[in-house]
C-alpha cells in the first residue's frame, strides 16, 4: 500500500491479466472511502509469466517484485521499476532485474525495501529457497551500495527457522517485522502470520512470535504487509466465504481497559469493543477473551 494509504497494490490470476500472475492496483479518494476496482499495471509491469508480490519504497519512487520471466538468475528474480510521479500509478518505467547480489540459481521473492535512516544504508529483506539455511525458505538481507547496485545477501538467521519463513514487511522505522511461517507453533502447521522486533537498526531481531488466532486459522494466513503509518496489517487467506485467496485487513488501535482486564481474568465470553487492539508499547489482538501480546517498540 502506498504511504499515503490511497493506492493498494497486489498480485491476482483473475482471467483478464498477460500472464499467470499479474499486479493490480486499486485506488481509493481518501482513506475514508471504499477501494475502487482493481486495474491492471499493464505490459510495462505484466508479462507473459508471472508478477507477484509488489512492495514500494517509502517515498514511492521503487516498486519491487518478484518475477518469473525471462532474463533472471534462476525460476523466479527480484526486480524493480521506477517513477517520477509518486502519485501516478501507470507511469512505471520498464523494470530492471536486481542483480546476482539479490536474485540467485533458486527462487528469489518477497521483496521489503527498507530505508534505513539510521544506519544511512538502504537494505533490501527477501526470500529465498538457496542452500544455506535452516528452512525450505528463509529470509535474506542485501545492502544497498552507493551506486545503486545490492550487495551480496546475508542470511538473517534469527528470523529463519525450520519450514518456510517468507513475505517480510519491515516497519519503517525497522522496529518490526512481520512474516509468514509454518514454524513450529503455527496453528495447526500451517502457514500464519509472526513478528519479531528489535530495539533499534543495530541489534539482533527477537524470536518471532505467532499473532495469535485472532488473525491466524487452521488455513492459511500469508503476505503480511504493514502500512507506513503502522496501524493496519493487510495479508491474504483463504478463509470461507471468499475466492481461492482473499485480501484481508486489521487495524489495531489504542488497547481498551475492557479488553485488558478481561485478557487478565481470562474471562471466555468478553467481546472487545475494537476487533483487533494494540496498545503502545505493549501490543495484544484481542477478542472473546483471547489474545497475544508482546512489546512493540515505541
Amino acid at each position: 500500500i502506498s504511504k499515503d494509504g490511497l493506492s493498494l497494490y497486489f498480485a491476482s490470476t483473475r482471467p483478464d491479466g498477460f500472464g499467470g500472475e499479474d499486479i493490480y492496483v486499486s485506488q481509493r479518494e481518501t482513506r475514508d472511502h471504499e477501494w475502487g476496482p482493481p486495474v491492471n499495471l499493464g505490459s510495462i509491469i505484466n508479462t507473459a509469466a508471472g508478477e507477484m508480490v509488489p512492495s514500494f519504497s517509502r517515498d514511492g519512487h521503487f516498486l519491487f517484485f518478484a518475477s518469473s520471466r525471462p532474463g533472471g538468475f534462476g525460476a523466479v528474480d527480484i526486480w524493480v521499476s521506477r517513477r517520477e510521479h509518486t502519485h501516478d500509478d501507470f507511469a512505471w518505467q520498464p523494470a530492471e532485474n536486481l542483480g546476482a547480489g539479490v536474485n540467485s540459481a533458486s527462487l528469489d521473492a518477497g521483496p521489503n525495501y527498507f530505508e534505513n535512516d539510521d544506519a544511512g544504508v538502504p537494505q533490501l529483506y527477501f526470500n529465498s529457497n538457496r542452500l544455506g539455511g535452516p528452512g525450505t525458505s528463509n529470509l535474506y538481507v542485501s545492502e544497498q551500495t552507493a551506486d545503486g547496485s545490492f550487495g551480496a545477501a546475508v542470511l538473517v538467521l534469527e528470523l529463519s527457522n525450520l519450514g518456510e519463513t517468507s513475505r517480510p514487511s519491515i516497519r519503517h522505522d525497522g522496529r518490526e517485522i512481520f512474516i509468514t511461517s509454518n514454524r513450529p507453533g503455527s496453528i495447526a502447521n500451517s502457514l500464519d502470520l509472526w513478528v519479531a522486533t528489535r530495539e533499534t537498526v543495530f541489534d539482533a531481531w527477537s524470536a518471532p512470535i505467532n499473532l495469535g488466532s485472532n488473525l491466524n486459522s487452521e488455513l492459511v494466513d500469508v503476505q503480511p504487509y504493514i502500512s507506513s503509518d503502522r496501524e493496519t496489517l493487510f495479508f491474504a487467506s483463504n478463509h470461507p466465504g471468499g475466492g481461492p485467496t482473499d485480501l484481508y485487513m486489521s487495524t489495531r488501535t489504542k488497547l481498551s481497559a475492557k479488553c485488558e482486564s478481561g485478557m487478565q481474568a481470562g474471562v471466555k465470553d468478553l467481546e472487545a469493543d475494537m476487533s483487533n487492539a494494540a496498545g503502545d508499547p505493549t501490543t495484544t489482538f484481542c477478542v472473546k477473551g483471547r489474545g497475544t501480546r508482546y512489546t512493540a517498540p515505541d
